[in-house]
């Protein structure tokens, strides 16, 4: 049932934005409980970690086949089954008690990462083009305020209440959220109808765990071992199955000629490194906040004080995401993703000469999400502009995909970092401060080559002009997103 309401565009965004904020939490949910996790599940500490492996491998399966499903099937219908799903995952893990009913749990909250994609597409369809770009950055916003606020919140209710009390929280406004969607927002009109590909899911699946896992796991199993190299091999054999695939199939499940037209291919590239550096922030902050000062950079800070410190990052992104909006509504996708990156990487090389305070550490995390929230305003925006409508969700979930790619490159890089650049503080080894500098210097790279990709982007929607194709002018508006910066009556 559905009250058929109109919403104003603030409720609409709103309903949208806590969803997306639900599946950033996820991905911080657990990390307080880490080093606790072993004790409470009998479980030894590697197979704990696959409670933080799980959510991403599923995250990033559901993500392209749920956003495909949802321009097919109905985008308001594939958002409350992936919220379902999430809750029941919640559920679970509060109920199980033990190691496998956790595991399952975590997984099942991975679903809700393609969230994110198809509410994008949802305030496509549903608000005006004045408040379009505001929603997209509140939108994209939640993706580094969750990760920055899920750890102090995580940490508060974990000490308060109890480890399940983290699981029965997300599964509460879980609860909220799909009577809330049930009732208040209507199904989209926009349709792409045909048969949904099957094995391009399932190759897809294939490469992307397999590379994920080769990844996340590559620290822990060495990066020589066989099963890493066997993992990539696979990823990359599936890979060269899937694309011909792809290109073949009259119903792809990525349409890769929309993916590689010139403004996506380059949008969804620079997205991959802004990703690599917002991941690389939240790192090596918390790495300069608590490792002890013997190691010559460490500030020493308790888990609790250094959680609060994390908070002003999370709170800047949320804070700067109408700044973003008006920067996308006056200048354009192109400019504004250029800004933000390049706000990231001088930031970053403002950090390799000052992180010897606390205030320097939060100032540096800070402006390091000021940029993060700006690009990633501009992404989604930019990609819109280039695919067709009936694409939208499907698109924006490839664009979201890169950004967890580039997030699990960096997660992998540091950690390669860390390990191989150490000090030993009391019989305990720590990166070194020639672990943080090279890292800091990682994202003045990483955001470099953003910008450098980013320039190449055209200025308009398409790589190439076409002439105005006669339209209704409120249709031509409708069409129009807010990276879109061609002429009124250009059709996607």
């Amino acid at each position: 049932m559905t009250l058929n309401l109109r919403l104003p565009a603030w409720a609409t965004t709103g309903i949208l934005t806590l969803c997306g904020m639900v599946v950033s939490l996820q991905q911080t949910l657990v990390i307080p409980l880490l080093p606790d996790l072993p004790r409470i599940l009998g479980v030894s500490s590697d197979d704990a970690s696959w409670l933080v492996t799980a959510t991403l491998l599923t995250g990033a399966v559901a993500t392209p086949i749920v956003s495909r499903m949802a321009d097919m099937y109905g985008k308001r219908r594939m958002l409350l089954i992936s919220l379902a799903v999430l809750t029941s995952g919640s559920l679970i893990a509060a109920l199980g008690g033990s190691f496998v009913p956790m595991l399952v749990g975590r997984a099942m909250q991975g679903f809700g990462a393609s969230l994110i994609p198809v509410g994008m597409s949802i305030m496509r369809d549903e608000l005006p083009r004045e408040k379009l770009s505001g929603g997209i950055a509140l939108m994209s916003a939640t993706l580094g305020i969750g990760a920055a606020l899920g750890l102090p919140l995580s940490g508060v209710l974990y000490s308060a209440f109890g480890w399940t009390s983290l699981f029965w929280s997300a599964a509460a406004v879980g609860a909220v959220l799909l009577v809330t969607i049930r009732l208040l927002i209507n199904e989209s009109p926009q349709r792409t109808p045909g048969r949904f590909d099957v094995v391009g899911a399932l190759v897809l699946s294939v490469v992307l765990v397999g590379l994920l896992l080769a990844l996340s796991k590559g620290a822990s199993w060495g990066w020589t071992s066989g099963r890493v190299l066997g993992l990539t091999a696979l990823s990359l054999a599936a890979l060269l199955v899937w694309v011909p695939h792809q290109l073949r199939t009259r119903e792809p499940m990525v349409n890769l000629r929309t993916a590689f037209r010139r403004p996506v291919l380059l949008t969804n590239l620079s997205s991959y490194f802004v990703g690599f550096g917002m991941f690389l922030n939240g790192l090596v902050t918390t790495q300069e906040l608590q490792v002890p000062t013997d190691t010559g950079y460490g500030l020493a800070l308790p888990v609790a004080v250094a959680g609060l410190a994390m908070v002003p990052g999370g709170l800047m992104m949320l804070v700067f995401s109408p700044v973003a909006s008006r920067m996308l509504n006056r200048w354009g996708g192109k400019p504004t993703l250029i800004t933000g990156a390049t706000i990231m990487g001088l930031t970053y090389l403002w950090r390799v000469f000052n992180s010897d305070t606390v205030l320097e550490v939060i100032l540096g995390n800070m402006f390091v999400s000021v940029g993060t929230a700006t690009a990633f305003a501009a992404m989604p925006a930019l990609v819109m502009a280039s695919a067709p409508r009936s694409e939208t969700a499907s698109a924006n979930g490839l664009n979201t995909l890169v950004r967890s790619l580039g997030t699990s490159s960096g997660s992998a890089v540091v950690a390669l970092v860390f390990a191989s650049l150490t000090v030993d503080v009391n019989g305990t080894v720590f990166p070194s401060a020639r672990a943080m500098d090279l890292s800091h210097w990682l994202g003045v790279a990483a955001c470099l080559v953003s910008v450098l990709v980013g320039t190449l982007i055209p200025a308009r929607g398409h790589g190439r002009k076409r002439a105005p194709a006669p339209a209704e002018p409120a249709e031509a508006e409708t069409d129009r997103t807010p990276g879109d910066e061609r002429p009124a009556g250009v059709r996607p």
